[in-house]
């Protein structure tokens, strides 16, 4: 998916600290007696000073992060209890005999395939070698163009950031796709800033020891290792960066194939397009900059430039299929240089999300049969309601846009499409060969199937009862080109929602995330797009206008958090996050207060209920994050920090100012005219 605005971008979790739970004989979900974490408070400080920490300073200094992870706290703390359960049904279902092709044997299969590390270790590289020889028999540019194209079909794939989607003009009708591509650092950056020149360094060295594992003395291996990052860094050049990337209008070029030729008159486009088996006349292409340097590349690099890359990404995109050697090397790099974490997962965790990131609406529907309960997807559903019906009172009620543009808003938000849990249709694996001793094939296999599937699609009808997640995912997501909101059964578990909870919680939590996946189609991105999809002007020039002046006040406040010295929160790159933070917030509290606890004066653990809404908020974004992972979330994440995704929102919040009587010289206390007042 081209385009879509998750909840969270790292990998997901939950607060179990301090929470009774008792068996539910109903199923295997755990019954929740406790569902506010009083003890994880630090009441000495003051909520309108730094709310973040007042809710949850005592946890935070207290809380270790694991080793074998870059952060620790909700989203972690529940990524791995979930972990755990599909954990559960996965030893079970490896355990049994099942019939050939059948959705028990696929899942089993590949998850004991993955846990076989004797005859992954016995492999070596072997799975790969073919795939290396291919490349190395490659003898001009022309020949690797051909040899790159054709890779998609057998599950691999070179040089073409290439997918298939919804046309952004619309959205009815899906297009072969191409974007950027090519670097294995997380963003231009870190190839062209100073400040990322350490990492860069290191990155090299690790290029170089991938070429020793293939065989290589250290010398040569060093020497090729400075050609491919030295290709890298041009192909950086090209690059868009973070914050030009979420400019959805720049980022849609449509072009006749044969239109397209005329830039890039050394990359022999219809043959591509033929060699990857797709049939069409008409292309969208994201960043037309990377594909016109990626043209004059092919010929200014020497072409044995060009197959040392190729060797290194193949090596790199499959290390973790590969021996333990391979796996250590990518690990030293990416997990500990990179995000600072100082040792890997344990196997079972990766290969449990291998299984659902491979096959995962198999693996999902054992998952949903058995933790997810037709009562959580009830009260959910009711829960999206009323916060779709404020979110429309609040529309009708704006002071700064017209009834025209107030109209179409107010169709656009009847029009969400809401799915909850899992998908009504489930998808078939049908064609994905799976068998318990080959890991590598495996994954191949299910890559071959997920090409397959995009390629067929091509210039037909698009599907909008897919799903862009799993069920087991821990997160959430807005795609506007479906105009959908999407809670998978995984996030809705404690912290975020629990249907024993009490009102406060559940709208502090849960509530705000819904209101947050609805306020991403009115953010800076989403509200480019039409209720059908369509990337459309559906404003006046002058509601137009005012919003982009209140979305600016997002940006500037944004600007000014500082997490390092002299590091601050890009205000630009997470604004759509920031703006869909804050309304997403305000939306979960009008729609609590039309709640009997909301409207009532009743305390509990001696917290009001607004209080008790506000501290549940905070409590869901509780997450320590080791600074390597932070720094690089600095760059190129979308979502600000924990921190400020909790005092941010709020110091724009009458109500919280009055819940916790936050005064004019408390930090997070501003002026009536310096607060966001969007939605």
């Amino acid at each position: 998916m081209k385009y879509s605005n998750y909840l969270w971008l790292a990998i997901p979790a939950v607060i179990a600290t301090g929470c009774g739970t008792k068996p539910d004989a109903a199923s295997d979900v755990p019954k929740r007696t406790v569902f506010f974490d009083k003890s994880a408070m630090d009441t000495t400080i003051s909520p309108g000073n730094d709310f973040y920490n007042y809710a949850s300073g005592a946890w935070l200094k207290k809380t270790e992060i694991p080793a074998s992870e870059t952060g620790w706290g909700s989203f972690y703390t529940l990524f791995d209890d979930n972990t755990k359960n599909l954990h559960k049904i996965l030893e079970e279902t490896s355990a049994g005999k099942h019939d050939e092709g059948s959705l028990d044997q696929k899942v089993g299969d590949l998850y004991a395939s993955g846990m076989d590390t004797v005859a992954i270790e016995k492999l070596g590289y072997t799975p790969i070698k073919p795939l290396l020889a291919k490349i190395a028999a490659l003898q001009d540019y022309k020949a690797l163009v051909n040899f790159a194209a054709a890779s998609y079909k057998d599950g691999d794939g070179y040089l073409f950031g290439f997918y298939v989607g919804p046309d952004d003009k619309n959205s009815t009708k899906n297009m072969a796709q191409f974007g950027q591509t090519g670097i294995s650092l997380p963003n231009r950056d870190y190839y062209l800033e100073k400040q990322h020149a350490e990492i860069k360094a290191k990155y090299e060295k690790y290029v170089a020891q991938v070429f020793t594992l293939i065989g290589d003395d250290a010398a040569t291996a060093a020497k090729k290792a400075a050609e491919v990052v030295k290709l890298e860094t041009e192909i950086a050049k090209s690059h868009k960066t973070p914050v030009e990337l979420r400019d959805p209008q720049k980022n849609y070029n449509k072009f006749l194939v044969a239109d397209l030729q005329k830039r890039i008159p050394d990359i022999d486009l219809k043959n591509v397009l033929d060699k990857m088996d797709v049939k069409t006349d008409t292309v969208l292409v994201g960043q037309p900059g990377y594909y016109v340097a990626l043209n004059g590349l092919l010929k200014s690099q020497p072409i044995d430039t060009w197959k040392k890359y190729l060797q290194f990404k193949t090596v790199n995109g499959s290390a973790s299929y590969l021996s333990k050697a391979f796996r250590d090397a990518r690990f030293d790099f990416f997990g500990k240089t990179l995000n600072g974490q100082k040792v890997q997962k344990e196997r079972w965790k990766s290969i449990s999300y291998e299984v659902d990131g491979g096959i995962g609406e198999l693996l999902g529907q054992l998952y949903v049969a058995k933790y997810f309960t037709p009562e959580a997807k009830t009260r959910m559903l009711d829960l999206v309601n009323n916060l779709q019906g404020v979110y429309k009172e609040r529309i009708e009620k704006l002071d700064w846009m017209s009834n025209e543009t107030k109209d179409k808003a107010k169709a656009k938000l009847a029009s969400f499409v809401k799915k909850i849990g899992y998908p009504d249709t489930w998808k078939k694996y049908d064609d994905v060969n799976i068998t318990r001793t080959a890991y590598y094939d495996n994954m191949q296999s299910i890559s071959k199937h997920n090409y397959a599937e995009q390629i067929k699609k091509v210039d037909q009808k698009v599907d909008k009862t897919e799903w862009g997640m799993t069920p087991p995912t821990v997160n959430a997501y807005y795609n506007p080109s479906f105009n959908e909101i999407v809670f998978p059964a995984g996030i809705l578990q404690f912290p975020f929602f629990d249907k024993d909870a009490d009102d406060a919680i559940n709208y502090g939590a849960i509530g705000a995330v819904i209101g947050h996946e609805m306020t991403h189609g009115f953010d800076d991105q989403g509200a480019q797009y039409d209720k059908d999809g369509n990337l459309k002007n559906w404003w006046s020039k002058t509601d137009e206008t005012k919003f982009k002046a209140k979305t600016q006040v997002v940006v500037d406040q944004y600007n000014k958090f500082e997490v390092f010295k002299g590091l601050n929160v890009n205000g630009a790159l997470t604004q759509g996050e920031n703006i869909a933070d804050i309304g997403g917030l305000t939306i979960a509290y009008n729609a609590f207060k039309n709640t009997a606890q909301g409207k009532s004066d009743t305390k509990i653990d001696g917290l009001t209920p607004d209080q008790r809404f506000f501290l549940a908020y905070a409590q869901v974004w509780r997450i320590k994050t080791r600074d390597e992972t932070m720094k690089v979330r600095l760059s190129s994440d979308p979502h600000s920090p924990e921190m400020y995704r909790v005092n941010g929102p709020l110091s724009n919040m009458p109500e919280f100012y009055k819940a916790f009587g936050v005064k004019p010289g408390d930090k997070l206390y501003r002026e009536e005219k310096d607060r966001v007042k969007i939605w």
